[in-house]
């Protein structure tokens, strides 16, 4: 399977016992609508496939797991830090005009004030807000995405237009 052809759904953050379990922290909203038959690992870019023999799911956006032939601990330690996807096939159903921050990314983001800032290459969720990430002027910037600051978007054209607080991307250019 390619990278295209799947989503990304979160990253393991640890092992759990010796007999092969571990954690996985969820970077999906919608984890508890998913189906965990098997689940690919990015091995050095590569996405590998790793076969669920049972998963509990947490409240607090976690799961356990333990894979089909990954009975010991020594078998998953490869697996820390990984990044984890599910084919696209097994993206749950949206309802009609449902759309979402993390939606934004591959969005070209313009200011009304700045101009054009570039293509939104991330959406972070951090437990206050959305965090966009462009490059502008050669430099990582990042600004929340909120009511506040977004004055309308085009899903066709693929266009954010803001209204950033004066100042904000300043504080990324002060240096260049």
């Amino acid at each position: 399977m390619k990278h295209e052809e799947a989503f990304y759904i979160g990253y393991v953050t640890k092992t759990r016992g010796l007999k092969g379990e571990v954690q996985v922290f969820f970077e999906f909203d919608e984890y508890e609508q998913l189906e965990f038959d098997v689940i690919f690992a990015d091995m050095n870019g590569k996405l590998v496939p790793y076969f669920v023999a049972s998963a509990k799911l947490q409240a607090n956006k976690t799961g356990y797991f333990n894979f089909d032939d990954a009975d010991h601990i020594d078998k998953v330690q490869p697996l820390l830090k990984k990044k984890l996807y599910l084919p696209l096939s097994q993206m749950p159903e949206r309802e009609e005009g449902e759309f979402f921050y993390t939606d934004f990314k591959g969005y070209l983001a313009i200011d009304e004030t700045l101009g054009e800032l570039g293509e939104i290459l991330e959406v972070n969720e951090y437990p206050q807000q959305f965090v966009a990430t462009v490059m502008y002027k050669e430099t990582e910037v990042l600004f929340p995405l909120n009511e506040d600051f977004i004055v309308e978007y085009d899903e066709d054209e693929k266009v954010l237009t803001l209204n950033l607080p004066e100042g904000l991307l300043d504080v990324y250019l002060e240096n260049k």
